[in-house]
């Protein structure tokens, strides 16, 4: 009996987790849909682009039905960047199409796996170390959208014992990470030298758990192959990185010529526990933030290089 190739599907395909995970994916013989707002249909390199609104139910259904997922990966939404006060556009599209890619996963299949990416913005606690079993807490229109499509997921999966994980993503960054979130924005500075800005934000003192996407990404994909069905499962560092270090670590490893008032503070902030994800996934993280930081500013560097060859 010939056995068919699982058949996956990720919302948010050309997002950084999307394009990593998709890369992960290039050497599995499995047939992969990218689910997204482009404008037009392609295949390329057995990869299959298929355009839909997720908000748009009916097609979604229609796509589903057909095609019937084993494994969806819904990276997909909206999310806030640093100072982005507008939380308000973040709720009821991103819940709406949650809740449409969810429902048409197991209308069309009973037996496919469903992992759901939140964020570490859901917790009640903004300092100190959280785990799987941590308290949750809606203080934004974006963390009420996370923590109420966790819920009704959570519930759908109880009821009628559906494959479903919820997936808490703590800060991660790479070369795709999108120009608007602060790691870019810092590796852009320094690129510019708009040391204001540089000092502006060593005087926040930010400190968060930051990993290199690609180790993130690479536990994803771990899951989505694996028998686990965890109800939650957290991605991080478990580490506490300041992003004062980071530019630091920049200015220093490219030897620039940039003067910052650099200090030293008490960090503070979220650490996520990955115990969990250890164990079970059997994983590790192989980079991390000063990696991902510094291939960020090196990428703005070549293309800046590239821009002014072009202009000669």
């Amino acid at each position: 009996m010939i056995k068919l190739k699982k058949r996956v599907f990720i919302t948010g395909g050309f997002g950084q987790d999307g394009k990593i995970i998709t890369k992960l994916l290039e050497k599995e013989k499995i047939n992969l849909h990218i689910i997204a707002k482009s404008k037009k249909t392609i295949q390329k390199n057995k990869i299959y682009f298929i355009k839909s609104d997720l908000l748009d139910n009916k097609k979604i259904e229609k796509i589903f039905k057909k095609l019937k997922p084993d494994i969806v990966v819904h990276l997909a939404s909206n999310n806030p960047s640093y100072n982005e006060d507008n939380y308000k556009l973040f709720y009821k599209n991103n819940l709406l199409a949650a809740k449409n890619i969810f429902y048409s996963t197991f209308k069309a299949n009973k037996n496919a796996k469903f992992i759901n990416c939140s964020s570490s913005q859901i917790f009640k606690k903004k300092s100190g170390t959280v785990s799987e079993k941590s308290k949750l807490l809606p203080t934004t229109d974006y963390t009420k959208f996370r923590i109420d499509s966790h819920k009704l997921m959570l519930e759908y999966k109880k009821k009628y014992k559906i494959q479903y994980s919820n997936v808490i993503l703590f800060n991660h960054d790479s070369i795709f990470r999108n120009k608007k979130f602060i790691i870019p924005r810092i590796a852009r500075a320094i690129l510019e030298k708009k040391t204001k800005f540089l000092n502006e934000i060593i005087k926040s003192n930010i400190s968060s758990d930051f990993s290199h996407a690609e180790d993130i990404c690479i536990a994803i994909k771990k899951l989505m192959f694996s028998k686990l069905n965890l109800d939650t499962i957290i991605l991080s560092s478990n580490k506490l990185t300041s992003l004062n270090k980071i530019i630091l670590y920049i200015i220093k490893k490219n030897k620039l010529d940039i003067k910052v008032s650099y200090q030293k503070f008490t960090a503070k902030g979220l650490i996520g526990n990955n115990k969990l994800a250890k164990k079970e996934l059997k994983w590790s993280t192989k980079k991390n933030i000063y990696h991902a930081a510094n291939e960020i500013y090196q990428s703005y560097k070549n293309l800046s290089l590239k821009n002014t060859k072009n202009n000669y």
